[in-house]
């Protein structure tokens, strides 16, 4: 798996089809064969980065990764 921000295969599982990037720290998760992206803030909140993405970015296909 490579990070759609930063590109980085440095990525870690947290959960079950949660992760998160070393190279940029951003948490990943895959929902129904979708990427959602969400920035750790530091009071350990969730911030929302999907909407900074094309669509085609954020499909996920576990046969290709």
């Amino acid at each position: 798996m490579k990070c759609p921000n930063c590109g980085c295969k440095d990525i870690g599982k947290i959960g079950v089809n949660q992760y998160y990037c070393w190279g940029c720290f951003i948490e990943l998760s895959i929902v129904n064969g979708r990427l959602s992206l969400h920035q750790v803030e530091q009071d350990g909140s969730l911030t929302s980065l999907d909407d900074l993405f094309e669509e085609h970015d954020l499909s996920y296909n576990a046969d290709a990764h």
